[in-house]
């Protein structure tokens, strides 16, 4: 990989952006995507959006969203243990004992997740999953007062963010649903730096996917794109368990999943297979029967409609805080996409 780009991955996966609280993450996109597109604009969703050719048809918009799996500080006892509902989609039995950050308006604050200890809990406490109202984060606050200097109701809270690299040329941090995503649009945009292009291209990076398609709702709306690709994860297969007869067979390290169905355009689908085959990149495919629940589904949905493609990076242990992907998989996936806009013509027919 790229030492700038991984550089620019570090940075994404070490800055905090819960649904709704994008802002600093955003930053880091922004000052990446100033290097590399003719303009960059933020919109008042807090959508970032980089643009190349802008005027030209025909549009095409690519999307990764920024937004990462987090808590909400929703109460304060008189003890000082304060009590959270999720943000996005969490197994709490995942969350359970995690060390976390809240993001104040002072700045991080170091404190953990818990509950009662095992032994403590009664035996049908044990057979139970915890509901949130039933688990607290514990700051080291020793009342109300003292927890109210320095958290207000509505901070936001992450696991304690960090990366690790395995073997492999794997990687593990929280929040690689969807940063990793934007890393491959943002990507695709710097390998495209100073190369021809035949028509407008949008690089964006959305937000509040994780709480409703909300970033690529209304950006894709703003764009008005004739074609839109969502860039996000998939869960990878190659683990103890997994019924690839329910879901199909991804594994880490054998290339960007290509997604068949309803979601995706068949002439769009077709262009990343003729990509990836004339680029050599080893691409997987699945397939999705109905929408994918990706911001695709959003970018389909859009005014008058949107041809749409889906690329898939390869995800082990999804909304968890070891998030494992390949970093062999995010260069090709940003290899497809340049490659796929290189090959992109005004003349290209893009009905079904």
């Amino acid at each position: 990989m790229h030492e700038a780009s991984t550089q620019f991955l570090e940075s994404l996966l070490l800055t905090p952006s819960p649904p709704g609280y994008e802002s600093a993450i955003q930053e880091h996109v922004r000052a990446w995507a100033r290097n590399y597109a003719d303009e960059v604009v933020t919109d008042r969703h807090g959508n970032v959006i980089a643009v190349r050719n802008p005027g030209a048809e025909p549009r095409v918009m690519f999307a990764g969203h920024c937004d990462q799996l987090a808590l909400m500080v929703q109460y304060i006892d008189d003890q000082g243990f304060l009590y959270v509902q999720p943000m996005g989609g969490w197994d709490i039995m995942i969350l359970l004992g995690q060390k976390l950050t809240v993001w104040t308006r002072t700045g991080p604050l170091p404190g953990v997740v818990a509950r009662k200890a095992p032994h403590l809990l009664t035996a049908d406490d044990r057979k139970k999953v915890p509901e949130f109202t039933d688990v607290w984060v514990d700051i080291g606050a020793a009342s109300r007062e003292e927890a109210q200097s320095t958290v207000a109701i509505g901070d936001t809270i992450t696991v304690e963010l960090g990366v690790r690299w395995l073997h492999n040329e794997l990687a593990v941090a929280a929040g690689m649903d969807d940063k990793v995503g934007v890393w491959v649009v943002m990507e695709a945009l710097r390998l495209l730096h100073g190369k021809q292009l035949a028509g407008s291209f949008y690089f964006v990076s959305t937000v509040q996917e994780e709480i409703g398609l909300r970033g690529a709702t209304t950006s894709a709306y703003g764009i008005h794109p004739h074609v839109g690709v969502a860039i996000d994860v998939t869960h990878a297969t190659d683990t103890p368990g997994q019924d690839k007869k329910q879901i199909g067979e991804a594994k880490l390290g054998l290339g960007p999943v290509l997604s068949r169905g309803p979601n995706v355009n068949p002439r769009v689908h077709e262009l990343f297979v003729q990509t990836a085959k004339e680029d050599a990149i080893d691409v997987q495919i699945r397939a999705h029967p109905r929408g994918t629940g990706t911001d695709a589904n959003a970018i389909q949905l859009s005014r008058d409609g949107v041809a749409a493609g889906l690329i898939g990076i390869p995800n082990r242990y999804m909304h968890s805080p070891v998030e494992m992907v390949s970093l062999r998989d995010l260069d090709r996936s940003a290899q497809l996409v340049a490659g796929f806009c290189r090959r992109i013509r005004p003349e290209l027919d893009w009905r079904p």
